[in-house]
């Protein structure tokens, strides 16, 4: 069962317009990989300091993507990304379980952005939230990363470890 919680009713979801599709589709997203998504929607907002989405009637249009327990908002333009109530890891996140992502040798593969991941007809990923890359892929048999996040992936791809603090038995009386 889905946690997913609605939108509450100030978000104003548009379909995108004509200008904003042709926009995808000049910048190499096939028509194949819109179809599916529409009507494809988005809403007027910017990213809050905690990373999520703040719907606002002067802010910027985001383009909204449905995941299993959020929606994700980017901002083509500028690439930012937030979540509607911070539960989304990535974008595409059911290609992680999926076996046909696997099937014939074949790999999960992570995009830097959003226009990439469309551009590559949303075989993979886009991580938004880095810090639980290690718990959310550590199962996954095979990963490709683009170059330019190799990095980045290798840096979040270890087990968080927690501060440790050393004290002996003997305290000092205050």
């Amino acid at each position: 069962m889905s946690t997913f919680l609605p939108l509450p009713t100030n978000v104003d979801l548009q379909a995108a317009t004509p200008q904003q599709i042709d926009w995808l589709l000049d910048n190499g997203v096939a028509e194949e990989t819109i179809l599916p998504l529409l009507p494809l929607r988005c809403a007027r907002g910017r990213k809050a300091v905690d990373g999520r989405f703040e719907p606002r009637a002067d802010g910027h249009s985001f383009v909204a993507f449905h995941e299993t327990e959020d929606v994700v908002f980017w901002q083509p333009r500028t690439g930012e990304l937030a979540s509607w109530n911070g539960r989304a890891f990535a974008l595409g996140e059911a290609a992680i379980t999926d076996a046909a992502t696997y099937s014939f040798d074949g790999t999960l593969n992570v995009f830097p952005d959003p226009l990439t991941w469309l551009q590559h007809k949303r075989d993979g990923i886009v991580i938004i939230e880095w810090g639980l890359t290690f718990d959310r892929l550590r199962h996954a048999p095979r990963i490709a990363v683009q170059e330019e996040l190799t990095h980045q992936f290798r840096r979040y791809m270890r087990p968080p470890m927690p501060q440790v603090y050393v004290f002996s038995e003997e305290r000092a009386a205050a």
